[in-house]
């Protein structure tokens, strides 16, 4: 614990992957792991590990601000379900990590605390939301991390990263505690320097929850431990239209360089078709901001968080939530409130999840095929700090091969396949709900055969 303080202190000036850190209470909870550990009565085998957490997560007793001005001195009054299972396997909480402003971003540069930078260059974005997490792991400064991933918010940063970032199925990991965003996209997830280190952490925080009704149980064929080791008999499926021109050719090399090794270790290979994944992108961007715009409604200043004075109550609220929100935090909001505006329900908020079931059938259609799908994570590299900020739908791209599978609740997982210019390059993994064995099976046979030390960055 002490050795992860002091790589975050140390690495705080250059990649500023942490809000706020919990040094005392790290601390102490890690002398209470010792005691228990020299005393036999460990609470789990992950007791004493030093573990980062997504600052729109709470942890009762620090700040929440989910990156936002309108919550920028928010104390969570309580934990959040994962955080308490997480505690009770005695897994120390080092400090709470940067993300995008509500989690609405995919390079972690709209936070009120200011960036996150990639640890592998410090002039480039980590990813987003979960930048300051993925950031975290790949720096050394927290063994694991937990983040939330709306559309591709874990998987994304992990794969501009290099580390492993893993959504579970929709359901299987309670969101309560959680800041939400779009209810029926968000997942709270782990992000590991190994994919064993990622199941693990998964082992802690699923389950059902009564506080969370979507949250479930898994069944003993669920679990995500005894993943089979040999990939023989498995059937990886490439989506066509996942491998299109206009994507990067490097990267495209190094992912197909990544299948041909699957391929060497026993796995069958097939193309498989989604045919309505050009309009994935376009359907999530009416779904997000509406659930978004429901979401925010809250944040009026009047409950809590920060408040505007204003002469009259419409005027607070406008002056609270301008003040208090970011500009795309507002375009999400005014988007949404749009799409569900009277006269434009049907043309795009229903339109949407019309498209949301056609995709939902693609991808079931796929899996009568194979056991598992394959996928860039990123269509690009990490990207300069501020290249992308001034166009939104260029930002709105670099989740492309990701928002698919939140809008159809599926499991993904992203593994680092490669390098290109010397930045890490993910490859997406894809499974059937509630199926992560099989998938994290594939992702842990293709780590061990190619090491990990490829991985590492300087620091």
């Amino acid at each position: 614990t002490q050795a992860c303080l002091d790589v975050a202190q140390k690495q705080a000036p250059r990649t500023a992957a942490y809000v706020a850190m919990a040094e005392r209470e790290a601390l102490f909870a890690a002398d209470e792991s010792d005691r228990r550990r020299s005393s036999g009565g460990a609470l789990s085998f992950l007791d004493g590990v030093p573990i980062a957490v997504k600052d729109n997560i709470m942890v009762a007793g620090l700040n929440c601000t989910a990156a936002s001005n309108i919550l920028r001195h928010y104390v969570a009054p309580y934990d959040a379900t994962v955080v308490t299972k997480m505690k009770a396997a005695g897994l120390v909480i080092l400090g709470k990590t940067n993300l995008d402003e509500f989690a609405m971003g995919s390079s972690t540069e709209t936070s009120c605390h200011g960036p996150t930078r990639n640890p592998w260059d410090e002039a480039r974005v980590p990813g987003g939301s979960s930048g300051g997490s993925a950031t975290a792991v790949a720096e050394r400064s927290a063994f694991a991390a937990l983040g939330t991933d709306t559309g591709g918010s874990i998987r994304q940063p992990a794969g501009l990263c290099g580390v492993v970032g893993l959504k579970p199925t929709y359901g299987r990991v309670s969101r309560y505690g959680a800041i939400a965003m779009a209810s029926s996209l968000d997942q709270i997830g782990p992000i590991g320097r190994t994919v064993a280190d990622a199941a693990a952490l998964l082992e802690i925080i699923e389950g059902p929850d009564g506080l969370d009704s979507n949250a479930v149980a898994t069944t003993p064929d669920q679990r995500v431990s005894g993943w089979p080791e040999s990939l023989k008999g498995v059937r990886i499926g490439l989506p066509k239209e996942y491998f299109v021109a206009g994507m990067d050719e490097e990267i495209e090399g190094r992912v197909r360089k990544a299948v041909e090794k699957l391929e060497e270790l026993g796995a069958e290979i097939k193309e498989v078709s989604l045919p309505h994944a050009d309009f994935a992108l376009a359907a999530y961007y009416i779904i997000m901001p509406s659930e978004v715009s429901a979401n925010l409604a809250r944040f009026d200043g009047i409950r809590y968080g920060s408040r505007a004075k204003g002469d009259n109550l419409i005027e607070t609220y406008r002056k609270t939530r301008g003040q208090g929100f970011g500009s795309e935090v507002r375009r999400r909001v005014m988007l949404g409130t749009y799409a569900l505006s009277s006269g434009y329900y049907d043309a795009y908020y229903l339109q949407a999840l019309k498209v949301r079931r056609l995709i939902a059938q693609d991808f079931a259609d796929a899996f009568n095929e194979v056991d598992v799908l394959l996928t860039p994570t990123s269509p690009v590299v990490a990207w300069k700090l501020g290249e992308k900020t001034e166009d939104p739908l260029a930002m709105y791209l670099a989740d492309i091969y990701t928002v698919p599978v939140n809008i159809v609740g599926l499991p993904g997982v992203s593994v680092p396949c490669g390098q290109v210019q010397g930045l890490p390059v993910g490859m997406q993994l894809i499974s059937r709900p509630f199926e992560e064995r099989v998938m994290l099976g594939v992702a842990n046979a293709y780590e061990k055969a190619v090491g990990r030390l490829e991985f590492i960055p300087s620091i």
